[in-house]
């Protein structure tokens, strides 16, 4: 039968190595101290579900557990310090140690161990992401990656060469792997451009005040734009109408 570690509660497999935590705060002080002892003004208790009641916690240098109740003789108290938002604690330090990973109630709170299995499978998911992100890139039509341009860089995207579009595509890929998919396998994306196109290319006319389109060469109303909606976005929706596919194949057709 394995024996239990002193300061671990039964069923938690704990491993001896060297264990760093971070501060998880919006701001990083250069000196931070984290309550390390129980008081009547500031509570630091563990709740111990077998026993079923709560357990004082006290950080002592000279004492192998947390639990204020498993610590013999005189406790020498010791203090919680991160430096620069961080705080290093080797194996040597096991109270210390399991007082920050089990049992002190910020965990997750304001601070949290850095977890090297968990940060390898992140990386490995972003990496992942990432190549899957370039293949699209590298393999996507110019119109469609005109279309996603557009969402980043605008209408000067209208003046890019086709090798500085495949470019710009590639390292939007790469910075933004999430968006970049998502922008790839948005329709309205496609349709957003084929209207901005559209207008470029002097078929349809914005009114000045963002609420109507209309034929440029009559002036015919095409549709009004929802309020607080982007013009060409509400384009792009009325596209997929039974009038506006019409009106779409009507344009395709000019276009081409």
């Amino acid at each position: 039968m394995k024996e239990q570690t002193i300061g671990v509660p039964k069923g938690t497999n704990w491993e001896v190595k060297d264990r760093v935590y971070y501060l998880t705060t919006k701001e990083t002080p250069l000196v931070f101290s984290l309550p390390g002892k129980h008081t009547r003004r500031k509570p630091l208790l563990w709740f111990d579900s077998e026993k079923g009641f709560q357990r004082e916690l006290r950080y002592a240098t000279n004492q192998p557990s947390p639990l204020a109740d498993e610590q013999k003789g005189t406790s020498t108290l010791g203090r919680i310090i991160f430096r620069n938002g961080a705080l290093a604690v080797p194996a040597r330090m096991q109270s210390l140690q399991k007082m920050l990973s089990i049992y002190h109630p910020l965990k997750n709170v304001i601070y949290q161990e850095h977890d090297q299995v968990q940060e390898a499978g992140d990386d490995l998911d972003y990496i992942e992401l990432e190549i899957e992100a370039l293949n699209i890139a590298k393999d996507l039509d110019i119109e469609i990656g005109e279309g996603i341009l557009r969402v980043e860089l605008g209408s000067q995207v209208s003046k890019m060469t086709s090798k500085e579009i495949k470019r710009d595509l590639l390292l939007f890929a790469k910075r933004n792997p999430s968006l970049f998919i998502s922008l790839a396998q948005d329709e309205n994306v496609q349709l957003r451009n084929f209207g901005i196109k559209c207008s470029e290319a002097g078929l349809i006319k914005l009114s000045p005040d963002n609420r109507t389109f209309t034929w440029a060469s009559n002036g015919r109303k095409l549709m009004n734009v929802p309020f607080d909606e982007h013009p060409y976005s509400a384009l792009a929706a009325w596209f997929k109408t039974d009038e506006g596919v019409e009106v779409y194949k009507s344009i395709d057709k000019r276009m081409n």
